[in-house]
């Protein structure tokens, strides 16, 4: 049959272990037989991350800019057994974290809403995606020991040499401290990024904070998201029918509990990242979790949010079966060929991605499914399936 054209690329970056066995399978399984793939590709697996100093991951990042649609796979962020492992040069630093940066991107994830897998909280009927700051706060902290009594003091020397100084604590014995920081500019992206893919996706958004007690660092969040909101994006919210809801984290946690789904729950870095493992677990699984990194200039990579099932990879090198899930990958290519489907007006290509979430979701409803379904699923006497027999079932409804 003929294959559906594609006339600009997608940024495809390869990725590490058994989500790069998945992947080859996927686009030999669901893509290349019904599509005119097009992709510009970049090997971000950690050997080849290694062998360039990591200059693929920078170079990947910019093709994003250039071509505005990128797919990743799962990669690996070394610790000191990988150093050892995959004997690296040095303990390269998250290829997530270095394209967020270069991107200046939000991360915004997602539930894969699936019958059968049931979420724990009985009242949440539709997916709650989670938009986390990628920038700053405890991850880009200084951290130290308190040996013993001491003052302690923030200092801000200014270009003239003036100084600033604020008291953290007078020690009478050990302890410690830590030190964190934001960017105005950095916030200012975050804010219209959520505000943008919240338009785009037609859904509510909720933004929380502490600013009751952090009164100068979270206030200036909730500060930056109303003053951009208000001069920007409160007629075009209106127009759309959404709304911006500000609120305390703590109620947001309550509400969200208490809540049906169906919106964008904003947080701060180190919030976004628990509250988004929070969601995915309570929803059934972290493989059926979507992950998409959305820039203010309207950059899109989509990836899955979970790793690259090492333990599996290791059962795959012996010739061992492995029943390893591949929805939230087979979901982060069809995401990322709806996008470009949308960017190039290519109703052909978006309709094939829609036709191919279908056909996962279908798949899994049917009662065919990998091990870590068939553990949680409600639906009786489900067959469990290798890595690939899923893909290829997947295939034989598409």
């Amino acid at each position: 049959m003929d294959r559906i054209k594609m006339t600009t690329p997608i940024v495809e970056m390869d990725g590490d272990e058994m989500t790069r066995i998945l992947w080859q399978m996927i686009k030999d399984n669901l893509l290349h037989p019904y599509i005119d793939l097009k992709t510009e590709y970049y090997d971000l697996g950690l050997v080849y991350r290694d062998e360039t100093d990591d200059q693929i991951t920078i170079d990947s990042a910019n093709a994003t800019k250039k071509y505005k649609v990128a797919v990743k796979c799962a990669t690996i962020t070394p610790n000191a057994a990988r150093v050892k492992e995959y004997n690296l040069k040095q303990m390269w630093k998250s290829p997530n974290g270095t394209i967020r940066a270069l991107l200046d991107g939000t991360v915004f994830r997602a539930p894969i809403v699936v019958k059968g897998i049931e979420p724990c909280v009985a009242n949440w009927k539709k997916p709650i995606t989670i938009a986390r700051h990628a920038y700053g706060d405890v991850y880009k902290g200084a951290e130290m020991k308190i040996p013993g009594e001491g003052k302690v003091e923030l200092v801000y020397t200014a270009a003239d040499g003036t100084e600033t100084r604020e008291p953290i604590h007078t020690f009478d014995g050990p302890g410690i401290i830590q030190g964190m920081h934001n960017l105005n500019g950095s916030i200012e992206s975050f804010a219209r990024s959520c505000f943008n893919y919240a338009l785009d996706t037609c859904q509510d958004l909720w933004f929380a904070t502490k600013d009751t007690i952090s009164k100068q660092y979270d206030h200036t969040f909730k500060d930056i998201f109303q003053d951009i909101y208000d001069a920007e994006y409160e007629d075009l919210f209106s127009k759309a029918g959404i709304t911006y809801f500000y609120t305390l984290i703590d109620d947001a946690v309550a509400r969200v509990m208490k809540s049906e789904g169906g919106y964008i729950w904003a947080c701060k870095n180190y919030d976004g990242d628990v509250m988004s493992d929070m969601i995915s677990s309570a929803f059934g699984s972290l493989a059926m979790m979507t992950s998409v990194l959305v820039s203010p200039n309207g950059d899109y990579e989509y990836e899955a949010a979970h790793g690259t099932v090492q333990r599996h990879y290791y059962k795959h090198l012996k010739g061992e079966e492995t029943s390893t899930n591949s929805v939230a990958t087979i979901f982060a290519w069809t995401g990322a060929l709806r996008k470009r489907g949308e960017l190039d007006e290519n109703q052909e290509l978006a309709d094939f991605a829609d036709r191919l979430e279908k056909a996962t979701v279908d798949t899994i409803e049917a009662g065919e499914m990998t091990k870590d379904l068939a553990l949680i699923t409600s639906i009786t006497n489900p067959t469990v399936l290798n890595s690939e027999e899923f893909i290829k079932a997947i295939a034989k409804r598409l």
